[in-house]
């Protein structure tokens, strides 16, 4: 019985090692299409993170000092430009109003005044947030995914630590049913010489 139920636990556990190591494979695939998917979209529209003088308030040179400069091809580049860079410069333009109600105020004042430079300018600023809003869309699009590369890596670091744990388990665990069978052998013997 020990012998049968040491060789089904260390078979078990050498399935879930095979399973766990596949895993770890399909997760490395994964993270490395993430990563390499986000770097050359990043890298196609030549996109260069502004430059330390660029940076006007105390929020863009904490959060982008140590981008200064470089080519965004990272999704870490791409959340810090978003959140500091483009959305502090829409804020600015629009004194914190979202695209949403500016476009709102323009369609209103179509109605009301089509030909005002009012009406014109709200208009500018209305394109000017769109504009903004989708750039800042598609970059954390691409933070999102860069992320989710990551965590892919990390989970695979763990699918490949846990199934080389369970094959040295179920390698043990054969090793033990094996040295088991060596020793109930011979009593089996000398039982069967004593009939």
């Amino acid at each position: 019985m020990r012998k049968a139920f040491d060789k089904l636990i260390s078979w078990t556990g050498i399935i879930v090692a095979t399973v766990l190591l596949v895993a770890a494979g399909l997760l490395t695939w994964a993270s490395t299409f993430a990563t390499s998917t986000v770097h050359d979209q990043l890298a196609a529209q030549q996109i260069t993170m502004p430059v330390a003088a660029a940076l006007t308030t105390p929020q863009m040179k904490a959060e982008l000092t140590q981008y200064a400069g470089q080519e965004l091809t990272t999704g870490a580049q791409a959340k810090a430009y978003a959140d500091y860079y483009i959305q502090a410069h829409m804020d600015e333009a629009s004194q914190g109003k979202t695209y949403s109600q500016v476009s709102g105020e323009y369609m209103a004042a179509l109605k009301t005044a089509p030909t005002a430079q009012a009406t014109q300018d709200l208009g500018q600023l209305r394109q000017t947030l769109f504009m903004g809003t989708t750039l800042r869309g598609m970059l954390l699009n691409a933070y999102a995914f860069a992320t989710i590369g990551a965590i892919a890596m990390w989970a695979a670091i763990a699918a490949f630590a846990g199934s080389l744990v369970m094959f040295v388990l179920g390698g043990l665990g054969l090793r033990h049913a094996h040295k088991v069978n060596l020793v109930e052998a011979p009593g089996i013997e000398k039982i069967h010489s004593h009939a």
